[in-house]
């Protein structure tokens, strides 16, 4: 397809205001024309991914956003996504690849460090999964996810004190995660609810 700039341009404000208008079919067609007219464009080819991932298609999204990191290996974004979709589609040893590839651009992205513990888990690499979940909770000290997943990690590793240390650290921010994960492990640390 051969296409003038000004239609590119057209074509990506089209689909920025389909975006925001809620027109998904119509904003992935537009991805769908800028991605045939610059197909050695990563950017274009992440953007499509996205909105196909959006319209339920995974496979495909998965083959766009390898293309669009064969084009341009030098961005974090792309890795994860295509980690999080791997993920997604229980491929747990290409994502763990993926999210290093994305860590290795950029060793504070703190969702690749929690999706590749997530999956590290599912392959029953419970002892790996440690140190990423650890820099997540670094990274992200307020949010409970990490620590959540760490302490059931723990847990299920017979590593108790380490994981009502967890739990007790949850207590501060997030006390009805941290009594879920009191009912959940059974480790009790005497979180007081707030309420």
């Amino acid at each position: 397809m051969s296409a003038s700039g000004l239609n590119v341009w057209y074509w990506r404000q089209m689909a920025t205001w389909s975006t925001l208008l809620k027109r998904d079919a119509m904003a992935l067609d537009y991805w769908r024309r800028i991605a045939a007219a610059r197909p050695a464009d990563a950017g274009a080819l992440a953007s499509l991914a996205h909105r196909t991932a959006q319209a339920g298609r995974r496979n495909e999204a998965i083959e766009l956003l390898e293309r669009a990191v064969a084009i341009d290996s030098g961005k974090a974004g792309p890795w994860y996504n295509l980690g999080y979709l791997q993920q997604e589609s229980q491929r747990h040893d290409e994502a763990i690849a993926s999210f290093d590839r994305a860590l290795a651009i950029d060793p504070k992205l703190d969702l690749a460090h929690y999706g590749k513990a997530l999956s590290l888990i599912k392959t029953g690499r419970l002892e790996e999964a440690i140190e990423p979940l650890k820099r997540n909770t670094e990274l992200q000290p307020l949010s409970p996810y990490g620590f959540y997943q760490l302490a059931h990690v723990y847990h299920r590793l017979e590593r108790t004190d380490a994981a009502a240390k967890v739990i007790r650290r949850l207590s501060g921010f997030e006390p009805q995660v941290a009594k879920q994960l009191e009912r959940e492990t059974g480790i009790v640390v005497g979180v007081q609810s707030g309420l």
